[in-house]
């Protein structure tokens, strides 16, 4: 299909099925290190997020990686700034933190978002999924199966075991993301612009924690390096 045709078509369909979004006040912790409250597991068939989820003894949600899909909150958000902390339990796999999880045209099972790459040796690498669309030139062939925009900094994911650090800054039409302190990539006039959060379950087993948003601080774009919490 010509691609302005395209365009023509993808995004009235984003457009017309936008959701409310919630633009935080105050932190939110998405888990609470107790119960599953605020999540649910998005495969074909269904299933119950608790049949792939379970929290260990010392509040950590550990996920067994099947079947494939992902996990979302129920809420969608826009404006903010993310974190989230895995590591891999076992041998090092595949998954990814989805943003701007929207209704709309979708991808095998994965939907209209953005994904900020874990998978191992990839950390760092931004995927337009589905019908998701930023300005930026892809780093893949047109026409690619997964198309993707290629971290800008040498690998800065830890050693199999140890904890990793996801932080992501959302505003308006923007997403730039920091993996372990050090900044990998931004994007922009990103289309949607909101929606819900999601982690992803690619066959792997992994462990998360500490995932939660708050308020910005300042404007994205103004430095490459993004505030601690």
């Amino acid at each position: 299909m010509h691609r302005f045709l395209a365009a023509t078509l993808i995004l009235p369909a984003l457009l017309s099925t936008a959701v409310f979004a919630d633009t935080p006040a105050k932190a939110v912790d998405f888990w609470n290190g107790k119960d599953l409250t605020g999540w649910e597991f998005v495969t074909s068939p269904t299933a119950d997020i608790k049949t792939v989820c379970t929290v260990t003894t010392d509040g950590v949600l550990a996920v067994i990686g099947k079947p494939t899909g992902y996990i979302q909150t129920t809420a969608s958000y826009e404006n903010y700034r993310l974190h989230v902390e895995w590591r891999w339990s076992a041998k090092p796999g595949n998954s990814g933190v989805l943003v701007h999880i929207s209704p709309g045209p979708v991808d095998r099972i994965w939907p209209t978002c953005f994904q900020i790459q874990t998978k191992n040796t990839r950390v760092g690498d931004l995927l337009p999924m589905a019908a998701g669309k930023f300005a930026e030139t892809l780093s893949t062939a047109p026409g690619a199966k997964t198309p993707q925009l290629d971290r800008q900094k040498p690998d800065s994911e830890k050693p199999a075991g140890e904890w990793n650090a996801c932080d992501i800054i959302c505003r308006g039409d923007e997403i730039e993301c920091t993996i372990n302190g050090v900044f990998q990539n931004r994007v922009t006039k990103c289309l949607p612009a909101s929606g819900k959060i999601g982690i992803q379950l690619e066959g792997t087993p992994y462990e998360l924690r500490n995932i939660r948003i708050e308020p910005l601080k300042r404007a994205i774009g103004s430095s490459p390096q993004l505030d601690n919490f």
